[in-house]
């Protein structure tokens, strides 16, 4: 530990910890535009600039250590008037639609000019001037609104391993693009949001469903069926001011049927649903000796990702569609035939944390006989402005259930939420089929937490099970190298694509923030210890749905409505 002395206060900090660091262990907040959270510095927008006395100069506090003594002014009037001379430097060349832009309200940019009183802006600037991008099925991208702050392309790169933008050109035009000026679409992309998220502007946003939603809605000739995923849960709140991990299940019902929806499911059965498949899918391969290692097949942007990376491996992945194509399924088959309606009259919207979730709705293999399974997908961003929208006052929402019909869930659905989570469901319930007895305890704590990779071996009775679970694609892709030199060797292999899994996702509340991702995992467990059912197979409607609709795991009916394909996909720049 060493001894510093920030702002005239006494404090002692680990020893190597930058100043920022230190400064936020203080309670003292010190504003960044380049810096990402458990990234190494870049001290690029020099925005977190701090005076030391006795040093000449101002000093990046991202990229500076502390040292012993070190006394370290972060408000003095000098610092104060650099950071503002760096804002009044950036405005000039940037386009300020602010009352149109997809981040009013939630731009970093705008925050800082209000956080340092910049009412007039006191330089003229040249502005740049590119197209708006919107190839992609998940992402627009408007290069105009860009800063230069190279968190998109750092997050592409370094989290992700994807590389699917870069920075290209020099000086005054200097701009992040894909390679050789292509779309996004024509590139290595995924659509995971992970550059979404990290953006402090609006150069990267959502391809918008909302006003889609709200025109079906007011139309009323469509039969409106919503469903939300389980990490939309612990995130919404963060909207209207809540903490992150504050659980609003019930108010994110009463609110989808307060905009007029018919019947609002849970995510969480289909989530159960999916475990059942790819359970009995596991012991399957493992019994009769099918590719091994088994890959998971619920995050679109892994799917995508392996297709174009990796088609050697297109068998080694379950066949399961994701909980959210599942329920698409089942709404437009089941549901459609028990309530007498033609899937043709029937709108699904999906209100998930995810930006990839939109492009998986699109794929070809989502449609039978030429309709779509699920119609739109807002992101936990977009549903939070639906509600706004609607004039929804979420302080005074009622706590009301999901549809029962396919609606009652067991703690298994809730965990997909988590890095670990569709594993250690999958552990109970392969154990189960397996041995016939519960897996005890149910916690597999050797799965859980926010690391990139976990790796355990479970003993089922003489069987050793060998799994990982890995999340962002930029370790994947460092195991999938491992698993294909030998160096590796598994029965099971959990993948999604955002750090800590869709708690992270790049649909959630705008910013990369690792602790807040941290806040909502943990919030998850806590729903999963709460439930009086925690293993997908003794979920009561899920046994119901089988006996009376889907005969049994695995079925011939199974695959139709629950199983899809992959496709190989030329690897792009």
């Amino acid at each position: 530990m060493v001894n510093v002395t920030i702002n005239g206060r006494p404090i002692q900090v680990k020893k190597g910890s930058m100043i920022l660091d230190a400064a936020r262990q203080a309670g003292v907040h010190i504003p960044t535009l380049c810096h990402i959270k458990e990234l190494f510095p870049s001290g690029a927008c020099r925005m977190c600039v701090v005076e030391i006395e006795g040093r000449n100069g101002l000093l990046p506090s991202c990229a500076y250590p502390v040292e012993e003594g070190m006394k370290i002014l972060t408000r003095s009037p000098r610092v104060l008037n650099a950071r503002k001379t760096i804002v009044e430097l950036l405005l000039p060349s940037h386009h300020v639609d602010c009352l149109t832009c997809s981040r009013n309200t939630h731009c970093e940019l705008q925050d800082l000019a209000k956080q340092y009183n910049i009412q007039s802006v006191p330089y003229e600037g040249k502005r740049r001037h590119h197209y708006t991008d919107f190839s992609s099925p998940s992402i627009v991208r408007n290069p105009d609104k860009c800063i230069l702050c190279g968190r998109c392309v750092r997050i592409c790169e370094e989290i992700q391993g994807v590389a699917a933008i870069d920075f290209t050109k020099r000086g005054f035009d200097t701009i992040v693009l894909p390679a050789f000026n292509k779309d996004l679409s024509e590139t290595t992309c995924v659509n995971c949001g992970q550059c979404v998220l990290a953006c402090p502007t609006g150069a990267l946003y959502e391809v918008s469903s909302v006003q889609k939603v709200v025109q079906t809605l007011h139309e009323g000739k469509k039969y409106m069926v919503a469903q939300a995923a389980p990490a939309i849960r612990v995130a919404l709140g963060e909207f209207f001011n809540l903490k992150p991990g504050e659980d609003c299940t019930g108010k994110i019902a009463s609110a989808l049927r307060r905009m007029g929806f018919k019947k609002v499911f849970d995510t969480d059965f289909t989530a159960d649903l999916t475990i059942m498949e790819e359970g009995t899918e596991l012991v399957e391969r493992i019994k009769q000796g099918g590719k091994l290692p088994m890959f998971t097949s619920c995050c679109p942007a892994w799917i995508k990702f392996a297709e174009q990376n990796y088609p050697e491996l297109l068998d080694n992945i379950s066949t399961c569609r994701s909980p959210q194509q599942m329920m698409g399924s089942l709404i437009k088959s089941y549901l459609a035939e028990k309530e007498g309606i033609s899937p043709d009259d029937i709108c699904v919207v999906s209100v998930m944390p995810c930006t990839a979730k939109k492009y998986e709705a699109l794929r070809p293999e989502m449609y039978k006989q030429g309709v779509q399974d699920v119609d739109y997908v807002l992101t936990t961003r977009e549903f939070a402005s639906l509600m706004k929208n609607f004039g929804i006052n979420f302080d005074m929402l009622p706590k009301e259930p999901f549809d029962q019909a396919l609606g009652t869930t067991s703690g298994s659905g809730d965990i997909f939420a988590a890095t670990g989570g569709v594993m250690e469901s999958a552990l109970r319930t392969a154990y189960n089929l397996i041995t016939g007895k519960d897996l005890n305890p149910l916690d597999f704590g050797e799965v859980r937490g926010f690391n990139y990779l976990k790796e355990s071996e479970v003993d089922i009775e003489g069987l050793k099970l060998k799994v990982a679970v890995v999340n962002t694609l930029g370790e994947t892709r460092r195991l999938i190298e491992r698993i294909k030199a030998g160096e590796a060797e598994y029965h099971f292999v959990e993948v999604m694509s955002c750090p800590g899994g869709c708690a992270g996702g790049g649909g959630q509340y705008y910013g990369y923030d690792p602790d807040k991702t941290r806040e909502r995992i943990q919030a998850i467990y806590s729903l999963d210890k709460e439930r009086p059912v925690r293993q997908s197979y003794k979920n009561d409607r899920i046994k119901e749905l089988y006996q009376s609709y889907l005969e049994k795991p695995g079925s011939h009916k199974a695959h139709e409505l629950l199983h899809t394909h992959y496709i190989k996909r030329p690897k792009r720049v």
